[in-house]
């Protein structure tokens, strides 16, 4: 991993912003990925964010920081919260933006217990494929305290094979419609490819059933989104 959202997150937060990122798909074209977007205060977060923020409460992980805008919000909140994310640029310019407990780490490798565990901006896509799922969900089980809660978000993304006569392109024998090839350009480099998955919520909610787990819908954003709160059943 080259950690170029890292490389972007540290440029614009001293001040070198001159381009954005850019970023696709297996199934999609290049589109642009602002980088003011990453660094948005409370109010122009979109309204699911904001829900997930308002029903965050006791000692929270953040899983996927970025520049640490959610955790931010929670702190000012008077909530405790640890910023974790793989990137080592993204958790510098958390850190220096003022979260007070930060960590360079994968998810897998957290070990802490949680009332609250919050996984935005497409959370599902750390699952990478459909196969880990199951792992995934296992150990994020482990971390949560009893009456513990995920608040996760995805997509059902079945809209983007859909063609002009109102069928599908999907390839039934193979991969789940929402594992994609993922790619990301910064000032001239590559990342190396990613895998990232999009989960549809009855999905999500069979894979948290077969798990322990219990899924429910919270809200439904304006594109295929939603925001999910998982809990032990």
């Amino acid at each position: 991993m080259k950690d170029l959202l890292g490389k972007a997150l540290r440029d614009y937060f001293n001040r070198n912003y001159s381009e954005d990122i850019i970023t696709s798909t297996n199934i999609s074209y290049e589109e642009v990925l602002p980088l003011p977007y990453l660094f948005r205060s409370y109010e122009a977060m979109n309204a699911m964010e904001q829900m997930a923020l308002s029903l965050a409460k006791g000692n929270t992980l953040d899983v996927g920081c970025g520049a640490g805008i959610h955790s931010l919000y929670l702190q000012e909140k008077g909530i405790k919260v640890k910023a974790i994310d793989i990137s080592e640029g993204a958790i510098d310019v958390a850190k220096q933006k003022g979260v007070h407990l930060t960590e360079q780490l994968h998810l897998l490798d957290e070990n802490g217990t949680y009332d609250t565990i919050i996984i935005l901006m497409n959370g599902t896509g750390i699952f990478q494929t459909l196969d880990q799922v199951p792992q995934y969900l296992m150990h994020l089980k482990a971390l949560l305290n009893p009456d513990g809660q995920i608040l996760i978000d995805s997509s059902d993304i079945k809209y983007m094979y859909e063609d002009d006569d109102g069928g599908y392109w999907i390839d039934l024998n193979g991969p789940y419609y929402g594992e994609l090839d993922y790619f990301m350009a910064y000032k001239g480099e590559t990342e190396d490819k990613m895998k990232w998955l999009y989960l549809d919520f009855d999905l999500l909610s069979e894979k948290c059933e077969q798990v322990g787990l219990q899924c429910e819908l919270v809200c439904e954003g304006d594109h295929f989104d939603y925001l999910a709160r998982i809990t032990h059943s």
